[in-house]
């Protein structure tokens, strides 16, 4: 007999995806209307459906033009402290400042502005400074970003309610909250600037992240009180915020708000944060019960769906149903992404099933899925735990001869295998690698040294490192995290 899950799975297909427009800051009189070009910046976090046979290929063109893009970056950095280079060519610096946004790279794009503003053309938009601000607050730059504000002030523009809502979103994910709220009460007396459902359902999205429940009864009094009525968003951010936080019954609320609401539904992302939210606890048959209801509503689960669902089984050890998900998922024509693979070889390399990890990353590359470097840290870690150091130096070789980028966790992972196996030679010619290849260590990197050195009793080399661990935070060599 075919388990519950795999007969409500039944009738199920893919939702679509969302895509979103890019823009580019031009002033219409100096720059030609030709279409800017997205820039694809390799890296380990990147699209993980791109699995075609033309992926080396690609990934060489991605290289190259990040090069480009760097030294366009540096190149323009450079002539930000000089104040003879008032009359630059337009492409190259807005193009420049537009990548450093991008990338989030806020100091870098605060001093290609600051060069923008000295240039003979420039023309003050409020547009530019929107997208700095955003690019702040995701940085959380709050000072840096109500410094900005300031100068766009000087600069005589008006903000529009685009600028505050970015400068809202720039106190909110800083976690300066009351901050964010005294700017919506400023925009209350600007013309033509009244927070909108999307200002406030940023806000409430701050508020969920910083775990500051209490204030958003206040804020949802506040939107009904200026007859603003919550979205979609506004109600998926509520459900996914109470759900996280495991306060099921107020998610729940909302979620019967948001159906008896004219002016929102529930859709995949709403299906996706309640699942999600009883997957991660283990309340599996009130997932499955949630699941069931959302199909009779008529929404349609997405890969993202199914991945919850393997990951929330493959926790509670039930391997049965989760493989019978991914074999529905074949069934049915949807493609398992690198995402759904990551989950399952972690599942299984954690409780030290190894055949079965290994059978699973076996099938993952005769699918064409390209393994990123979280795949490659999960088998790390995996054969480290199991003592098969023969199979990390394997899985070494194999990153070695493919082009995924190595970051700063596969790094950890690696450097924490050998450590805890007493390979320090090992430990420290990998530690020395992240140099070589750029990539900054972070407190991770450091603790698991300085434990590996005091497990084998030498202590002078872990005080040695604690004081390298000091220099490095105050010179900034040190990532967060």
């Amino acid at each position: 007999m075919q388990c519950a899950m795999e007969l409500q799975l039944s009738s199920t297909f893919l939702s679509s995806s969302i895509s979103s427009p890019y823009l580019m800051i031009v002033p219409k009189q100096h720059i030609n209307q030709q279409k800017a070009q997205v820039l694809s910046i390799k890296s380990s976090s990147l699209n993980p459906e791109n699995t075609s046979g033309g992926l080396q290929k690609s990934s060489k063109k991605d290289l190259s033009r990040l090069l480009r893009t760097e030294a366009a970056i540096r190149g323009i950095e450079r002539k930000a402290d000089s104040e003879k280079y008032t009359n630059l060519w337009p492409k190259a610096v807005l193009e420049a400042l537009d990548d450093s946004i991008k990338q989030n790279r806020w100091d870098s794009a605060l001093k290609i502005f600051g060069l923008l503003r000295k240039q003979h053309w420039y023309e003050p938009r409020c547009h530019t400074y929107a997208k700095l601000l955003v690019m702040l607050g995701k940085c959380k730059q709050p000072n840096q970003a109500s410094l900005l504000f300031e100068i766009m002030l000087a600069d005589g523009l008006q903000p529009t309610l685009d600028v505050y809502t970015a400068l809202v979103s720039a106190y909110g994910f800083s976690g300066l909250l009351d901050e964010a709220l005294r700017t919506i009460d400023d925009m209350k007396s600007v013309s033509n600037c009244k927070p909108d459902v999307y200002t406030y359902s940023i806000l409430i999205n701050c508020c969920t992240k910083f775990r500051r429940f209490d204030m958003i009864e206040y804020i949802l009094a506040e939107m009904a009180y200026l007859g603003i009525e919550c979205t979609s968003v506004t109600y998926n951010t509520l459900i996914d915020g109470y759900g996280k936080a495991k306060l099921f019954e107020l998610m729940e609320s909302s979620l019967t708000d948001m159906i008896e609401s004219e002016t929102a539904s529930p859709d995949v992302f709403t299906l996706n944060s309640v699942i999600g939210s009883y997957g991660c606890c283990g309340k599996l048959e009130i997932m499955e019960k949630w699941f069931e209801k959302f199909q009779v509503m008529g929404i349609k689960p997405d890969v993202m769906t199914f991945n919850i669902l393997i990951k929330s089984y493959g926790r509670a050890g039930m391997y049965q149903k989760m493989e019978s998900v991914l074999d529905f998922m074949r069934n049915r024509f949807y493609s398992p992404t690198v995402v759904t693979y990551n989950i399952i070889i972690e599942i299984f390399g954690k409780v030290g099933l190894i055949m079965n990890m290994e059978e699973f990353f076996l099938q993952m590359k005769h699918q064409g899925v390209k393994p990123t470097s979280f795949t490659y840290c999960s088998l790390v870690s995996a054969y480290g735990r199991a003592g098969l150091l023969e199979k990390v130096d394997s899985i070494m070789r194999q990153v070695e001869n493919s082009d995924v980028v190595l970051d700063t966790p596969f790094f950890n992972c690696i450097i924490s295998t050998f450590g805890q196996a007493g390979d320090l030679e090992r430990m420290v010619a990998l530690f020395l690698e992240m140099k070589v290849r750029k990539c900054k260590p972070n407190y991770i990197t450091f603790s698991t040294m300085i434990q590996a050195y005091d497990s084998q009793g030498m202590i002078e080399a872990a005080n040695d490192l604690k004081s390298k661990l000091i220099t490095a935070c105050e010179s900034n060599e040190m990532i967060r995290g």
